[in-house]
């Protein structure tokens, strides 16, 4: 079954950020995540968010999540992801026929 990551977070170094960021995709597109969508200003339709970015991913699978978060070439880049933001990433399962 499907899982779906949402990250969702505030942008505390814009420069390291950046850095990750330009390196992001060419590690995920490695281990068949979808990148489905990433916001620097959503909108808050109800209640009180206190972070800047959303993002949202999508794998066919934990194992397949697993093999990308905890991956060296993932590790490498998310040391400037941690130095550069903070926030919340959780990890659910998908619902309906897949």
């Amino acid at each position: 079954m499907g899982v779906y990551v949402i990250a969702q977070i505030s942008i505390t170094d814009r420069d390291v950020y950046n850095r990750y960021q330009a390196r992001f995709l060419d590690v995920f597109k490695k281990f068949n995540g979808q990148l489905l969508a990433a916001d620097e200003n959503p909108q808050v339709v109800e209640g009180v968010w206190d972070r800047e970015k959303v993002i949202l991913m999508k794998f066919p699978d934990r194992e397949l999540f697993e093999e990308w978060a905890f991956s060296p070439e993932y590790q490498e880049i998310s040391k400037d992801r941690q130095a550069g933001s903070e926030g919340v990433v959780l990890l659910f399962k998908a619902v309906g026929h897949e």
